[in-house]
């Protein structure tokens, strides 16, 4: 902000103060104005936009502590400052109580004073510059990632818009691939709480040990390898939301601690005994059954209904009428661009074949059929013999004519396509692992879970 586009605002009832500082401000290069009594202020308060305001504290009628309160409600972003003798400074401190940046007492020191009004400027430019940051975040928020227009999405989005305006536990339910993650983000981002971090932890990823210090932090010494005292997620996360992503993975005795930590917001760094306070908000997610987990005694109930105040369940993507050309398209480009191999379009044909299969591992599947065709096609138009479905999943998951499949189980569904892709990349765990998306912790952990072993040769 140049000197000549900042308004200074000069309000006192004596001739030669008034002249004075405005001399002072015009030589410095600032836009001034002065005013002899709080009316006439007002008045060009209302003409004109104006950064900072110099206000005498004694004037006839209205004085400066009144006038104060008129210029916060036409605008909060001034900058007043109190002009005051030595014989109330005790009033100007109350005006600083109510909201002036400083007050400075006559007569005046040229210098003192043309300091104290460069920091009063360079405060109300920062006070702007957040305020652009602050509409650029909020435009950039809510569902930016979020492709689709299905009215099962639009009924999801709609839930998201009305829980994100609370800070109600919530808990996003839906198979793997759905983008769980991703309206765990739209929550933040509309929340009260965007301007502070969204902290994620990937529960199935970590062992219990690893979870615990993961979450709670550690201090130096607490276990072998502890060097260095370390903030966990849930401290990092004060102010802002934690994310506990596969939430129904941790371990009995995680859980405990974890809800421990819910009711109270107060924990203790693993080898520590001082306690920590965090407000933070929790969202967490799940592919699992939770309500069954909690019947058969693998999840505690006391800490499903701490998480579950809120329920929102993201349909997969064979649900979501219409959403897959969407999707395709966005994939389309954004890989594109990222793998640097330009492509202009999908023909009808690559469209339907997309459009006829099942999508068991659903977006995230989606996505990966999307970049293997990119990385194949030798043509800008990417035809249908460049969509390689994954096809060796076992027939419940096989394109129909419908789009539908015969009922499963989820947990089967998600078993034989892990088995699946283990078996295309024999059974190396770390190409499997890049192939589903997930990390390698996950991935190991779900073969426990289901119990899939390489078979012997």
């Amino acid at each position: 902000m140049a000197l000549e586009d900042v308004g200074v605002l000069i309000v006192d009832d004596e001739q030669i103060v008034r002249e004075s500082l405005a001399g002072w401000f015009e030589e410095d290069g600032y836009r001034v104005a002065a005013a002899s009594n709080a009316r006439e202020a007002l008045a060009m308060l209302n003409d004109e936009t104006w950064h900072v305001a110099l206000v005498d504290i004694k004037m006839p009628g209205m004085d400066g502590l009144e006038l104060q309160q008129k210029i916060r409600d036409i605008d909060a972003n001034i900058v007043v400052v109190i002009m005051t003798a030595y014989a109330s400074v005790e009033t100007a401190v109350q005006a600083l109580k109510e909201g002036a940046y400083d007050y400075i007492t006559k007569p005046f020191d040229p210098d003192d004073l043309a300091h104290m009004i460069r920091n009063a400027v360079e405060r109300r430019r920062l006070i702007w510059e957040n305020a652009q940051m602050r509409e650029r975040i909020d435009d950039m928020a809510a569902f930016s990632d979020i492709v689709g227009q299905s009215p099962q999405l639009t009924k999801v989005l709609g839930q998201v818009a009305q829980v994100a305006q609370t800070d109600a536990t919530t808990l996003v339910l839906g198979e793997s691939g759905t983008g769980k993650e991703l309206i765990a983000q739209a929550i933040h981002q509309q929340s009260r709480r965007r301007y502070l971090p969204l902290v994620a932890v990937n529960c199935g990823a970590l062992p219990e040990g690893l979870l615990e210090s993961e979450l709670f932090g550690h201090e130096k010494g607490a276990f072998t390898g502890a060097l260095y005292r370390r903030k966990g997620k849930i401290e990092i996360a004060d102010g802002g939301t934690l994310f506990l992503d596969e939430v129904g993975d941790i371990s009995p005795k995680t859980q405990a601690d974890l809800l421990r930590v819910l009711e109270t917001k107060e924990f203790t760094r693993v080898g520590g005994a001082k306690p920590i306070h965090s407000d933070f908000r929790v969202v967490s997610a799940t592919n699992r059954d939770l309500a069954a987990d909690t019947h058969d005694g693998r999840f505690r109930t006391d800490l499903y209904y701490r998480l579950n105040a809120f329920a929102l369940r993201v349909p997969p993507l064979r649900e979501r009428d219409g959403d897959i050309p969407l999707l395709a398209e966005h994939f389309r480009g954004k890989l594109s661009e990222e793998l640097h191999k330009p492509t202009e379009r999908l023909t009808d044909e690559a469209m339907r074949k997309l459009e006829q299969y099942d999508w068991p591992g659903n977006v995230r599947e989606l996505r990966h059929v999307i970049e293997h065709a990119i990385v194949l096609c030798t043509n800008p138009v990417m035809g249908s013999d460049d969509i390689e479905l994954p096809r060796d999943v076992v027939g419940a998951v096989q394109p129909t004519a419908t789009g539908n499949s015969d009922a499963l189980a989820l947990s089967d569904v998600e078993r034989e396509h892990i088995r699946a892709v283990l078996d295309r990349t024999d059974w190396n765990v770390t190409k499997a692992a890049k192939v589903l998306d997930i990390d390698r912790g996950t991935l190991y952990n779900k073969m426990r879970r289901y119990e899939l072993e390489r078979p012997e040769e």
